[in-house]
């Protein structure tokens, strides 16, 4: 297959071009400041037609996952860039794939799965998952994240492409042992004793591991009866509390000191990010893939734990 990813120069679209080149499709990787690599790259700037429009047309498909990171405080500039990272570069590649004479069959759009409401109670599924950003006493940041993921999918929707099959891939944490990614700075917390329970605990962790993940990609791209939202996530989230247990346990660290939410806010401001990466309880279920027959290699946080801390081991020596 020739499969164009723009925005794939990050942890995530190097994961998936890696293996996508490895089973012999051909791979471009759209990046505004491109790099040398195993797979074909090429320069874009996220809203402009320039010569990857070309590549587009004709292709088999596109996984498009442009979008400035959240990690950072949400100041007026930032939130721009946040927003505009993520509906700008959609709305470019779909107009993109409308003009082409022979658009690809597939177009799998990143998304997130913060859409959903702070949810402790049950599962937030694709099909009766609420939307958050209305509950009582939410703080604004999460409301502002909720409405950035809506505008993107928005975005997705409203793209002319009616010969191509959409898929949002309303994402959670994707763990991996690279380096900078959400597991490695999670380890290094619990390597360094500060590896505890986050606020008070109960918020839920959803999480997918990256074998997985590219594993869903791919199933993806080749189940022609899905289209719409698909939450990238194992079937099985974990409060807080036991997410960072099972950490700690696999990487053979008995304590961890724990940081209240009020302690949070103070380190959030210290080092530029946002508590709601922590605080909000993301509780969300699989529901489309689980139901196409997927089969999940780690659905449980413990046994993917200790996979990924065997592997980071293996990468940092």
């Amino acid at each position: 297959m020739k499969i164009i990813i723009p925005g794939g120069s990050g942890q995530v679209g190097t994961m998936l071009a890696k293996a996508l080149h490895a089973r012999g499709d051909d791979v471009l990787v759209l990046s505004r400041k491109p790099s040398q690599a195993p797979w074909r790259t090429a320069a874009w700037d996220g809203t402009t037609a320039g010569t990857w429009v070309c590549e587009i047309d004709g292709a088999d498909a596109v996984i498009h996952l442009s979008g400035r990171s959240v990690n950072c405080r949400y100041t007026p500039e930032n939130r721009k860039q946040i927003v505009e990272s993520r509906t700008l570069t959609t709305r470019a590649v779909g107009e993109a794939i409308g003009r082409a004479k022979h658009p690809p069959r597939v177009w799998l759009n990143a998304a997130t799965s913060t859409v959903y409401r702070h949810s402790i109670d049950k599962p937030q599924d694709e099909f009766t998952g609420e939307w958050g950003g209305a509950e009582p006493g939410v703080p604004e940041t999460w409301s502002f994240s909720v409405g950035v993921g809506r505008q993107w999918e928005a975005e997705l929707n409203a793209a002319p492409t009616p010969a191509t099959r959409r898929i949002a891939l309303r994402t959670s944490m994707v763990m991996s042992p690279d380096t900078g990614g959400v597991f490695d700075v999670l380890l290094g917390l619990v390597r360094h004793g500060l590896g505890g329970t986050q606020g008070n605990g109960n918020q839920y962790v959803s999480w997918m591991h990256d074998q997985d993940f590219v594993r869903a990609t791919l199933f993806l791209l080749e189940n022609e009866n899905i289209s719409g939202p698909v939450n990238m996530c194992a079937p099985r989230p974990v409060p807080n509390r036991d997410f960072m247990r099972e950490l700690r346990l696999a990487a053979g660290h008995r304590l961890g000191l724990p940081a209240t939410a009020a302690m949070l806010e103070v380190g959030a401001i210290f080092v530029r990010t946002e508590t709601e990466l922590i605080l909000k309880s993301r509780r969300v279920a699989p529901a489309v893939l689980e139901q196409a027959g997927f089969d999940f290699h780690f659905p449980e946080w413990p046994s993917a734990a200790k996979n990924l801390v065997r592997r980071w081991r293996v990468t940092h020596g």
